[in-house]
């Protein structure tokens, strides 16, 4: 049974920071592109960062270049999402999804950026 399980959202302050982990079973983890999804309230679902397999390539949403670095532990079948300098606009349910031909999507965190 494939699942993939998000985990680190919460409230956090502007400018501050909080690592979301995604730890995915049920494949072949290290086969897989692993991405960071967001959809914010009223808004559609947006990527935000991905990271191929093998070379674990990452790119990001211009909205987040330079503040957030995708990673991904292939040993321990995870993959993170390091934000740095959250803003307002980052508050949205943060969703990883796993990506080879057929695509497998997690339930989500809710990440809340507010003073």
């Amino acid at each position: 049974q494939v699942q993939l399980v998000e985990s680190g959202g919460g409230l956090v302050q502007p400018g501050g920071s909080l690592t979301l982990s995604c730890a995915a079973s049920g494949f072949t983890f290290s086969r897989y592109a692993m991405r960071w999804h967001r959809q914010a309230p009223g808004k559609q679902r947006e990527l935000v960062a991905s990271i191929t397999s093998t070379r674990g390539s990452a790119n990001y949403a211009d909205s987040v270049k330079g503040r957030f670095t995708i990673s991904r532990d292939d040993a321990n079948n995870t993959v993170y999402l390091q934000m740095n300098s959250l803003k307002p606009e980052d508050t949205a349910i943060y969703y990883c999804n796993a990506a080879r031909g057929v695509i497998y999507w997690g339930k989500g965190t809710l990440v809340t950026v507010s003073s």
